[in-house]
């Protein structure tokens, strides 16, 4: 748009302030308003350090940043689903962890989320330099059309004298000097040495069995995607050794698996292209055609190599004999479900192990420890179980009969040599165990910090402490240690509906310049599901429309959770292109409900654009 051009009309909504309990980071000490941020294009990014999809946004932005880094500030709201991300120890470790380059306002108590009427994780609203909500964005996928809003915004701007070019508030913290920073995941050697992932340098460490004396580092340190004797590689996290000798490596930001020769430290790439995997994508093909999303574990398993695909709650296999890859286990839906592999339902699974015959998972989201048992025999399929966990919003630290037991966010579970399986249960700070044969569920050790992973070493057990920068070194404990038990519920409050008739409305606006894209079928997709499923009468299951009717049952249970999976293709709408550039806009929510009689009767959820009923005068 020059300047010539007449403004785009908007919803004016005034934007309100930024306020959150836990203050500001990345700013020197300094509070940012609203005022302060006058004259710029504003990005609110309201995100959760445990959210994948969290994570994938801030990579996403950072183009963006880079771009227009003398008109757009963003700004990170940092608004907690588990207890532990309230704790602002907690924020300042994330902010380092996952190289968050703009300011970030600590919103323990989700003060900044309520005003801004968020639903979801991740969720981006884009305030104009005056001082106006214009757009809001949930899910992942929409920095593009955020970057036309963001030149749009400019021209108009600038034209009207209010645009204000310069530097914004971000002044990055002192550097740490530690031996490992944030480690993610670790692996014992033949050769008795440790491999440890040293996720936010971006490279790998061989240390010696002591875990302390550094033996090489694989990986140039610098934040890339290259193979060969210099390579690069882009947060890495889990490990596990193949069959050739070789250690496979979930390259988590660079969406990719990759090998690294122990002989000569070169690496090469198993699977993934390098870029995100998103709906509509192959699920199965050559492995290094095929991409990937947010692999955060490895483990050999049946004469596979399976994958934690964090960045879309499934399970995938790599086969070095046919050198493909296949999704495995999961249907990209986020919750708790098990079954059938292909129809089970995963949130974020973040840790790996096999024992006995089975597949052991850490799914994080839903502070669960789960397995897999492959088919018994030919056209048998694999099913999936829970030993622990109820879903996404319930956790805590309790010890006891498997089926009342609570975990906070587990990342990692490593096989004992007894049968039992420890976790380690990240957000808790603890080492638990789960004892199949008793079904009992117990704690080994706490007072670690954020452990992500853990290996067996003889009568020793090697705790990656990530928050810690280091491995401690623990025997295994005869006696479990005893911890008061707690529960917990995520801190969003549930939102009242009436029984009955609710109109669920999915409201997606095409970016500027865009058009559905209806070329090869429907452009958009909605599924709705409830937990308990007895919560809804009618309405779920999988249609093209976003707006639906659904039945709330009024002699059923009075709360519940909504799930509700949206997804819309646009293109650019210009006739003279042969191929226009389409973009895929998808988001997942878990909305918490309480049936009472004065509830809503509409639930607007904001994938792309304005709610007609948000807009101001």
């Amino acid at each position: 748009m020059n300047a010539a051009s007449p403004a785009p009309r908007r919803a004016r909504v005034r934007a309100p302030e930024l306020i959150g309990k836990g203050g500001w980071l990345n700013t020197g000490g300094k509070n940012v308003t609203l005022a302060d941020l006058r004259g710029k294009c504003v990005v609110v990014d309201f995100w959760t350090f445990c959210c994948v999809n969290c994570l994938h946004v801030l990579d996403e932005l950072r183009e963006l940043e880079e771009k227009h880094r003398d008109t757009v500030v963003v700004i990170g709201v940092h608004s907690p689903k588990f207890v532990h991300e309230a704790e602002h120890a907690a924020v300042v470790d994330a902010v380092e962890r996952y190289g968050v380059h703009h300011p970030v306002l600590d919103d323990p108590e989700l003060a900044t989320w309520k005003q801004y009427a968020v639903r979801a994780w991740p969720t981006l609203v884009v305030i104009d330099p005056e001082g106006y909500v214009v757009a809001q964005h949930a899910g992942e996928g929409h920095v593009h059309a955020i970057e036309r809003l963001v030149a749009e915004l400019e021209a108009e701007h600038a034209a009207k004298g209010t645009l204000r070019r310069g530097d914004g508030p971000y002044l990055p913290p002192e550097p740490a000097a530690t031996r490992l920073r944030f480690p993610g995941k670790a692996l014992r050697l033949p050769s008795g040495n440790l491999l440890v992932s040293d996720t936010t340098r971006h490279r790998l460490v061989e240390l010696e069995p002591d875990g302390e004396t550094v033996v090489r580092a694989i990986g140039s340190g610098e934040r890339g995607y290259a193979d060969g004797a210099a390579p690069r590689f882009s947060e890495p996290q889990g490990l596990a050794l193949l069959p050739s000798g070789e250690v496979a490596v979930a390259d988590t930001v660079n969406h990719a698996v990759r090998a690294v020769d122990l002989g000569t430290g070169s690496v090469t790439t198993l699977a993934g292209t390098g870029r995100q995997w998103w709906q509509g994508s192959p699920a199965s093909g050559p492995g290094r055609e095929v991409d990937l999303s947010s692999p955060w574990d490895v483990a050999w398993f049946d004469g596979r190599l399976w994958i934690a695909m964090a960045g879309v709650h499934q399970l995938w296999t790599y086969d070095p004999e046919t050198d493909t890859v296949a999704a495995a286990a999961g249907t990209t839906n986020e919750g708790l479900l098990d079954g059938p592999a292909e129809e089970a339902w995963f949130a974020q699974p973040s840790g790996l192990a096999a024992a006995d015959g089975r597949l052991w998972i850490a799914d994080s989201e839903t502070s669960a420890l789960r397995w897999l048992e492959p088919g018994a025999g030919p056209g048998q399929r694999a099913r999936v179980h829970t030993a622990v966990g109820t879903g996404l919003f319930d956790f805590g630290h309790r010890d006891g009969p498997a089926g009342e037991a609570l975990l906070q966010h587990p990342l990692g579970v490593t096989a004992l040599p007894d049968g039992s399986v420890a976790v380690s249960d990240t957000y808790n700070h603890a080492l638990r165990r789960y004892d199949p044969a008793t079904g009992t569920v117990t704690t080994l050790a706490t007072d670690l910090r954020e452990p992500s992973d853990a290996v067996v070493d003889g009568e020793e057990i090697v705790v990656v402490e990530s928050a810690r920068h280091r491995l401690t070194r623990l025997r295994l404990p005869d006696e479990a240690v005893r911890v008061p038990p707690v529960a917990h519920r995520t801190q969003r409050a549930a939102t009242d509906v009436a029984p009955g008739t609710l109109s669920l409305d999915v409201v997606f606006r095409p970016p500027p310049g865009q058009k559905l894209d209806t070329r090869y079928g429907p452009a958009t997709r909605l599924l709705v599901s409830a937990t308990p499923p007895s919560l809804l009468t009618t309405g779920d299951g999988q249609g093209t429309d976003l707006t639906r009717e659904v039945t709330l049952s009024a002699d059923g249970p009075r709360e519940g959770v909504l799930h509700v999976s949206a997804m819309a293709a646009s293109c650019d709408d210009d006739g003279s292109v042969e191929y226009p550039a389409c973009h895929v806009h998808q988001q997942d929510w878990g909305v918490p409900i309480r049936l009472t009689e004065s509830g809503v009767r509409r639930l607007p959820l904001i994938l792309a654009g304005m709610d007609e009923g948000d807009a101001g005068p």
